[in-house]
């Protein structure tokens, strides 16, 4: 089954917590603090496996976590690092944070990889709170959560060739005849249900891949006959080879389906029209197509069209525009740069923004902020100390003044993440 679009949920693993210890020792009646500290949840990384064709084994899994920090210890001793978790996807997988719909990497090159959860850092144990007022201190912090979000992976074909034409044009049996792929041939429309891949050995030295995009309709760039879900993957390909059917059944005109094809491609992305192509009018070993051909191809060169007369079936005029579209293939590739640094999405999952929001809702003060709601993931409210350098950090990042500016008053609730508390000064 191949599969081109899955929604995963993804969550990078929660850091251990901090550990509130002293040393307990002989002769050492009053040991300072020892609690080591938690350590740090596993990242989740993608990674491009060239041997992987589909986003399939996502279908059955939509769910990825990796493993957690262990919390710190006594005697110093700090926790272990969660297991990291490296999941496979194939070349040319786009991954999107599916709420923003951002674009967070573009995984094309065999062995490249990026952070898309990471895992939260460990709480930190008592030594580190050591102060000049209080050297015994009581409180830890407890870890930090991973980050977790719902992602959208959508896979694009990496192939250097294209096949396009309507439904029934011989895209299918060109491919089974110049390659070794072997997708389903028959004599109806839409036999071809989702994109086949093949590799064509020139006969030079060369090869390049080839891929059978299913029968385009007219509508397709608006996703009329699943469109949308077939000209994606003809984006990444360099040349392309459309094939029409001179046969000229009842009711086509091979000109006119030509014609038709083309303002799809122009109306979907204006420069996948204007890639480097040749038409192969097909099905020439039946009497109609080569009565017809020869016009056919008359019109379409004096377009200033390649124009090559073949048969996908026995194989007549194919090794010469095999040949030909190498020759584009190679033109084209000698011309490509690669994308500057600012072109590519960074490859580790995003920066943390500063600053927070305060907004009023039914009576209840409600304060947004990565920052913020970070640090009340890993205080832990029942520890009084914990609670006091709490209140301090409000007042050091300046929220109780912005609060008292929205009007806050003593014993007024404040709502941050989950953890709701009254106000005081």
């Amino acid at each position: 089954m191949f599969i081109d679009k899955v929604k995963i949920f993804v969550k990078g693993g929660d850091g251990g917590n901090g550990c509130i210890a002293f040393r307990r020792e002989k002769f050492v009646p009053e040991g300072g603090p020892s609690g080591g500290d938690g350590g740090r949840g596993g990242d989740v990384v993608f990674y491009v496996d060239p041997g992987a064709r589909t986003l399939l084994d996502f279908r059955y899994q939509s769910h990825y976590k990796a493993g957690r920090g262990e919390h710190g210890m006594g005697k110093g001793m700090h926790g272990r690092a969660g297991d990291g978790l490296r999941i496979a996807v194939p070349p040319g997988t786009l991954v999107y944070e599916d709420e923003s719909d951002r674009l967070l990497a573009d995984l094309i090159s065999p062995g490249e990889e990026t952070v898309v959860a990471r895992g939260g850092r460990g709480g930190r144990g008592n030594p580190h709170f050591v102060s000049a007022v209080n050297r015994a201190p009581r409180l830890a912090e407890k870890g930090e959560p991973g980050e977790e979000h719902w992602l959208r992976l959508e896979l694009k074909l990496l192939a250097d060739v294209g096949l396009v034409g309507l439904p029934n044009a011989g895209k299918s049996m060109l491919l089974s005849t110049v390659s070794e792929a072997r997708p389903k041939v028959a004599d109806y429309p839409f036999t071809t249900l989702f994109p086949n891949l093949g590799v064509v050995n020139v006969g030079d030295g060369r090869s390049f891949v080839m891929a059978d995009i299913p029968g385009l309709i007219e509508g397709a760039h608006a996703g009329v006959g699943l469109g949308h879900e077939f000209l994606r993957h003809i984006e990444r390909t360099k040349v392309l080879i459309h094939i029409l059917d001179a046969t000229g059944v009842p009711g086509q005109d091979p000109l006119q389906d030509y014609a038709a094809i083309s303002r799809e491609l122009e109306l979907y992305d204006p420069a996948l029209a204007a890639r480097p192509k040749v038409v192969a009018v097909n099905k020439i070993d039946l009497t109609e197509a080569r009565a017809n051909a020869p016009h056919l191809a008359e019109v379409l060169r004096a377009r200033g069209l390649e124009v090559f007369l073949v048969s996908a079936a026995t194989g007549e005029g194919v090794r010469e525009m095999i040949y030909r579209v190498a020759d584009l293939l190679a033109a084209e590739e000698a011309k490509a740069v690669s994308p500057a640094a600012d072109e590519r999405p960074e490859k580790t999952y995003r920066a943390r923004p500063g600053g927070f929001s305060i907004r009023r809702t039914d009576g209840i003060y409600e304060i947004e902020g990565e920052d913020i709601e970070r640090i009340v993931a890993m205080t832990d409210f029942d520890n009084e100390e914990a609670v006091r350098r709490f209140q301090n950090i409000l007042r050091k990042m300046g929220i109780s003044d912005a609060l008292r500016e929205k009007g806050l008053q003593e014993g007024d609730v404040v709502r941050i993440r989950s953890i709701e508390f009254a106000y005081m000064d």
